[in-house]
């Protein structure tokens, strides 16, 4: 896992997720391997049958000179035509958002494990954390108890 975006998961309802490439150039693998990657307000947007990443800041990389890459420009994703036109109808006419939920490496490229969202209401983030709050306290009794 080179990065991870883990207020997803506490602000969307997630739906289905799905692996894509991305098209870096060297200095932003070099970036990500050092783990200088935000995803904070990153999205996926289908713009003329193309799917791009937006706002994933990948910081510059101090060793590549004047090669360098521009910190928070759009980057394309590789997927299938027919994922991409699946995810352009379902953003379209249900009201997803697909998001990024992490980067990481599979046999040496750099893949984003994608995300069919919609958003949560605050009450439905009150009920999850107080769902994990009894469940930390259930933990808590259980190892106290095998003890």
């Amino acid at each position: 896992m080179l990065a991870r975006n883990r207020k997803a998961r506490h602000l969307y309802h997630i739906d289905e997720t799905l692996e894509a490439g991305i098209v870096l150039a060297g200095s932003e693998v070099k970036s990500i391997r050092d783990g200088k990657v935000t995803m904070v307000d990153a999205f996926a947007d289908i713009d003329r049958n193309e799917a791009w990443l937006h706002q994933v800041d990948i910081s510059t990389y101090a060793f590549a000179h004047g090669r360098n890459h521009e910190p928070r420009r759009k980057r394309k994703l590789l997927l299938h035509r027919r994922e991409i036109d699946r995810l352009a109808g379902k953003i379209k006419e249900k009201g997803y958002t697909l998001v990024p939920l992490s980067l990481y490496e599979k046999k040496g490229r750099v893949k984003a494990e994608l995300a069919l969202v919609h958003g949560k209401q605050e009450w439905d983030k009150r009920e999850d954390s107080k769902k994990r709050e009894s469940q930390r306290e259930i933990d808590r009794a259980m190892s106290s108890r095998r003890r």
